[in-house]
């Protein structure tokens, strides 16, 4: 329960997000008919039946009208606080990447991220959600080896991070563990076009599926990981034309960073989309706030303070003891009892 009181948020759950698939004409790659999205509140309330199991995720891509399907929200967090931050704002999906090897250690790469790594962030963006779906990336050579290591891995996952589903990298050469982790009951998200782990292999972060025979891959991937039962699939850096043929070949929603406005949802790093990344940031990255510059800001605001003696001031002081023994009025008493207050652990879900 959120600190105001309300009541506990629904979970989004995986036969949700594989419902969330829109109508596509196949001969144009594009929405059978313009999407007018229903109110979240009407999409909440019709998931509930799906989660109640008035009907199945499979009957619910067939028997709502798809064009009135809301995208699919996701974003990364790797924290608790920016976890609720996201969850408050009404996100579907939260995804702990092994981006974090790069926006919280400061790698050039994800590739040294570990198993452990994700499942400790995990733990901790999982007690910051109240409704988003979380999913936990599996690091660089945690499945590769094997069908078996690949189940053991996202086990792992699922118990030590409190993952509610996994995301790997790669597409039919993947397709039987992800075949084998579905069957072990756990969900899995896809991810095809550009897998950051292989960046050796691409020669950098470069855009995939150009050309033909390049598309024809990307499409067979993806394909692939549907039938090994992903229930949706990642598109990253790739054109547009070819993330709408991907999306129009697929029956279980596409995700996409880099990949045009045709996917059935979207995903963005949180440091990118908050302004908090100093440098160059992909070109599909939109900043929708520029928080580096406040976060600067404040910092050198406080430092200054420090320096001039201006902070801490009495306001931010705790009442003196005052050299007496004597037992405080009981006004003081509650009084001293607000102001610390804030020091409580807030339980707030």
């Amino acid at each position: 329960m959120y600190s105001n009181g309300s009541a506990p948020a629904r979970k989004v759950t995986v036969p949700e997000i594989r419902a969330r698939k829109r109508s596509w004409d196949r001969e144009s790659w594009a929405p059978a008919s313009p999407a007018r999205p229903e109110s979240r509140s009407q999409a909440l309330g019709q998931a509930h039946g799906e989660a109640l199991g008035r009907f199945s995720a499979p009957a619910a891509r067939e028997t709502r009208e798809p064009a009135s399907v809301e995208p699919i929200v996701m974003v990364t967090a790797y924290d608790f606080t920016m976890a609720r931050l996201a969850d408050e704002a009404g996100v579907d999906m939260v995804l702990v990447g092994d981006s974090l090897g790069m926006v919280v250690q400061g790698l050039a790469n994800t590739i040294p991220v570990t198993l452990e790594e994700i499942a400790y962030h995990g733990r901790a963006v999982a007690r910051g959600l109240a409704r988003a779906h979380v999913v936990g990336d599996m690091p660089f050579m945690s499945y590769q080896v094997s069908s078996v290591q690949a189940v053991e891995s996202a086990g792992r996952l699922m118990k030590e991070g409190a993952f509610e589903s996994v995301k790997l990298e790669g597409g039919i050469e993947c397709a039987d563990h992800v075949h084998r982790i579905v069957r072990a009951g756990i969900p899995v998200v896809g991810h095809v076009g550009l897998t950051p782990q292989s960046v050796h292999a691409f020669g950098g972060f470069k855009v995939q599926g150009r050309g033909d025979e390049a598309a024809d891959r990307v499409v067979e991937d993806a394909r692939a990981l549907e039938q090994a039962g992903a229930f949706c699939i990642v598109l990253e850096a790739i054109p547009p034309d070819v993330a709408a043929r991907v999306t129009a070949e697929l029956s279980v929603p596409t995700i996409g960073i880099g990949a045009g406005s045709a996917c059935d949802g979207q995903v963005l790093v949180c440091t990118d989309l908050l302004g908090l990344v100093r440098g160059r940031v992909p070109k599909f990255a939109k900043r929708y706030a520029e928080l580096g510059d406040a976060a600067v800001e404040a910092f050198r605001a406080y430092a200054e303070e420090v320096r001039a003696g201006v902070f801490p001031g009495p306001e931010h002081a705790y009442k003196p003891n005052g050299g007496s023994s004597r037992a405080a009025p009981a006004e003081s008493h509650e009084r001293m009892t607000e102001l610390d207050a804030p020091l409580a652990l807030d339980h707030w879900h």
